[in-house]
């Protein structure tokens, strides 16, 4: 797990309120908007606003659609390009 990836998990602790170390069971696969049911259409304004002051990245409305929160995975790589660590 790299800082990144880390951080994600984190803020999808907090934000969601998960289990602790549910969020440290996720692979690239593990669904998350439908699949969660802690992330609803709600929690996506939380999350994105907690992933934009913990990562340091700002994220543009026309960056965001369903694929983003298709899977961790999808949300992970999204972090990184921001970060330019894709």
């Amino acid at each position: 797990m790299d800082t990144t990836d880390q951080k994600l998990r984190a803020i999808l602790s907090d934000v969601l309120g998960l289990k602790p170390g549910q969020a440290d069971t996720f692979t690239a696969e593990t669904g998350l908007f439908g699949d969660l049911p802690e992330l609803d259409s709600m929690a996506v304004a939380g999350l994105l606003t907690e992933m934009e002051d913990r990562l340091d990245i700002v994220i543009d409305e026309d960056e965001i659609d369903g694929e983003l929160f298709e899977s961790y995975g999808s949300l992970l790589a999204f972090a990184r390009s921001k970060l330019g660590a894709a």
